[in-house]
């Protein structure tokens, strides 16, 4: 039986935290030198990644074993992000064409009295355990026999603009993890607005006494101020589907499905899933572990791994995309795992990489001023050009290519 053709569809693939360089501004942020792509490449003796190098990953920043091509099978370039700061948050959002102005507020010295008070007035909590700066996977493992003892949620944050919140899944409850933390976003508003509350489950102690974070984490974004590319999309009858958290990322406004994944490969075969759909809409990713569970960690050889990973993947992507379906791969910031100063993200160019299925050969697409120009690009692809105006659409050169 032959499946009926569907329409072209728009797909973002988001390769959480694979920046390509410092930004102009970096020293502003502590991030000079920073450069996820070349640095890893450089630290693990080269990388293996012929399918994204054919399509010009190797012209966007030197990688050692990525070498630029002359003739691409896609078009390449780099992004530039306008917004204030480095964060998940501002990033996707300023894909989607909303800028801040201003960055999310961070709490170097842990959150002020006033707002762990209100968190444990409003959950009913006497008392919280860490209310610092940390790693997540130490900070379990450094309070989870307290937390296991007392049943005190943990909370911590970072350099980025996050509450996070840690909990045994038995012994505080998954559930009951969600709530508190859906709680906690209720209340971050104002002068406290962080952009994420997250939620961090975990498990153990193993028999060496280790605690391990689980894949069920939750993100709650604080909601988009005014209408993104996403609520244009929906309005103009192009459901948007996404992968991982991209739900979470936009608080599920213009959102019409984002089941959660349990890694980067889970990830993808979702990604897969939905590029198949035979109904019409536009596809949007993230895959995380490359921050998550690689950059935050400065764990070089697995973000070198992660990469080639999917790079080996490229090829059933590429296959199960229709003639005319645009993909557009990217990223949302940096998190250089070879910097030994910081496991923070870093404020990198991103990566880009434009292929229209169908065009065999690659423009030139430069350094774009802003990464809304994606989400302007991803308008224009389904005739709403313009209708954000907050970037400039090179879908023509991709497609003169």
């Amino acid at each position: 039986m032959i499946e009926p053709k569907r329409d072209p569809r728009a797909i973002v693939l988001v390769l959480d935290s694979v920046g390509a360089g410092e930004l102009p501004d970096a020293a502003d942020y502590g991030d000079v030198g920073s450069n996820t792509l070349g640095n890893t490449s450089r630290a693990v003796g080269g990388l293996t990644m012929p399918h994204l190098g054919a399509m010009g990953l190797g012209n966007i920043t030197p990688m050692l074993g990525v070498p630029p091509t002359e003739a691409p099978s896609a078009s390449w370039g780099r992004n530039a992000e306008r917004s204030a700061g480095k964060d998940t948050t501002t990033g996707h959002w300023e894909m989607m064409g909303l800028m801040l102005e201003q960055p999310f507020p961070t709490y170097p010295d842990g959150f002020p009295a006033e707002v762990i008070e209100e968190f444990c007035h409003r959950t009913g909590y006497p008392a919280v355990l860490g209310n610092t700066v940390a790693s997540g996977t130490v900070i379990i493992n450094e309070l989870g026999d307290d937390h296991m003892e007392t049943g005190l949620p943990i909370v911590y944050t970072s350099a980025d603009s996050v509450f996070q919140i840690a909990a045994h899944e038995e012994r505080f409850g998954l559930d009951r993890l969600y709530d508190v933390s859906e709680t906690a976003r209720a209340m971050l508003t104002g002068e406290h607005c962080v952009g994420r509350v997250i939620a961090r489950p975990f498990v153990g102690p193993d028999e060496n006494g280790v605690y391990q974070r689980t894949h069920r984490r939750r993100d709650y974004a604080v909601k988009p101020f005014e209408p993104t590319v996403l609520d244009l999309l929906q309005d103009a009858g192009v459901p948007v589907f996404g992968v991982g958290k991209i739900g979470d990322i936009f608080a599920w406004q213009g959102i019409t499905s984002s089941p959660h994944v349990t890694d980067n490969m889970d990830g993808f075969d979702h990604l897969l899933e939905e590029v198949r759909r035979p109904e019409q809409g536009f596809v949007f990713c993230n895959l995380v572990d490359f921050d998550m569970l690689w950059g935050h960690r400065n764990d070089v050889v697995a973000y070198a791994e992660g990469l080639e990973a999917v790079d080996r993947r490229m090829p059933e992507l590429l296959h199960a995309m229709a003639d005319g379906d645009l993909l557009i791969i990217t990223a949302d910031h940096g998190c250089d795992p070879t910097t030994a100063w910081s496991t923070d993200h870093s404020r990198e160019y991103t990566p880009l990489i434009a292929k229209l299925k169908g065009v065999d050969a690659g423009a030139a697409l430069g350094t774009r001023t802003s990464f809304a120009d994606v989400g302007e690009t991803v308008l224009d692809f389904y005739g709403l050009r313009d209708r954000c105006g907050r970037g400039t659409s090179f879908l023509q050169e991709v497609r003169d290519a």
